[in-house]
């Protein structure tokens, strides 16, 4: 004989094994029964499970970072190229006044550098809708080399093309800057500008004094008895003054015969015209180191008689720039201290 369920507080049966209860007729008759043991080894499942799902969300976050990387990297790369277009790579229709901008010193490392000018003045001046070329200049000068080198080719550029080129001055133009100037057919003025400083210096600092006072000895072994001329912590030797003085000597008649041959009869010369002084623009008419007053837009308007001015100038990019950076990290140091004792007319 069973033994009757005891009812709940709700009225059910409980569920719950009364004493003397036979657990068999209880599973018979369809009572709840407590969950089979779990089989041996579902630990390990379970983490494979949970290793397998992690693996997976890394994969696709990986894949996901690849892709905008990349992106950026387009874009970039899209702004890269965007910005670093010379600005005469547009189609251009119907003749036009060309121009290139020297602004700035002019150095290797600079934006006003030959390798930039030239290049723009050559795509400038091959253009058949050009009528003639402007260089407009505002720089106080910087290295003979540079300003050599692009004074030569603005006369070859000149014979080859046969259009006039025109140098514009704005606030200033001394020393290299007119070196190149020198070689234009004509060259503008503002009545304010600067205009002139024909010559040359080298210059630096001496510390042999001030390292005698202080008890500082300068031990500078070199190979070569005037491999360490000019060095500032060593006293300057009167044959290595000398051989310096010469060198300049030498650049500044460079400098002088340039003038001469791109200014021609219209110089007017003095004791001070090649001593490094500089004038007004007013002042260099009178002395014929300038031809007359105008701007780019006079310029273009009365001289070249073609009102559309297109600018050729280029200069270095973001990706050029970052680029050098890279490349120049390795004895940076030593060349910016040889390049402080070059000569330079400025």
């Amino acid at each position: 004989m069973s033994t009757p369920s005891t009812p709940d507080r709700e009225g059910f049966p409980s569920s719950e094994p009364q004493p003397g209860q036979d657990l068999w007729a209880r599973a018979a008759s369809g009572a709840p029964q407590a969950a089979p043991p779990a089989a041996p080894g579902w630990e390990r499942d379970v983490l494979e499970r949970l290793v397998f799902a992690t693996v997976r969300e890394q994969r696709a976050a990986r894949r996901w970072r690849i892709f905008w990387r990349f992106a950026w990297l387009g874009a970039f790369l899209a702004t890269f190229w965007w910005l670093g277009r010379d600005s005469a790579t547009a189609a251009m229709s119907g003749p036009h006044t060309a121009v290139v901008e020297i602004k700035g010193a002019i150095a290797s490392d600079a934006n006003a550098n030959a390798e930039f000018i030239i290049a723009a003045m050559r795509s400038a001046l091959e253009d058949q809708g050009s009528r003639a070329l402007v260089l407009m200049i505002n720089s106080p000068g910087g290295s003979p080399v540079q300003a050599g080198m692009i004074n030569d080719e603005i006369r070859r550029l000149k014979a080859q093309h046969q259009k006039p080129i025109y140098a514009v001055v704005g606030e200033t133009c001394a020393s290299a800057a007119y070196y190149i100037a020198a070689a234009a057919d004509e060259i503008f003025v503002d009545k304010a500008s600067i205009v002139g400083s024909i010559g040359v210096l080298m210059d630096g600092f001496g510390f042999t004094g001030a390292m005698d006072k202080l008890g500082v000895e300068r031990r500078l072994l070199t190979a070569g008895s005037n491999k360490g001329m000019l060095d500032p912590f060593s006293p300057l030797e009167p044959g290595q003054r000398a051989h310096a003085q010469t060198m300049l000597n030498q650049i500044h008649q460079q400098f002088i015969d340039v003038v001469r041959q791109g200014r021609g009869e219209r110089l007017k010369e003095t004791d001070d015209t090649f001593s490094g002084l500089f004038w007004t623009g007013q002042e260099a008419i009178e002395q014929g180191l300038a031809d007359k007053y105008g701007t780019l837009d006079s310029v273009a308007r009365d001289v070249v008689l073609a009102e559309q001015v297109i600018d050729y100038t280029r200069s270095e990019n973001i990706a050029e720039r970052f680029a050098k950076r890279f490349g120049a990290a390795v004895g940076g140091g030593a060349v910016d201290a040889l390049h402080g004792m070059l000569p330079a007319i400025r």
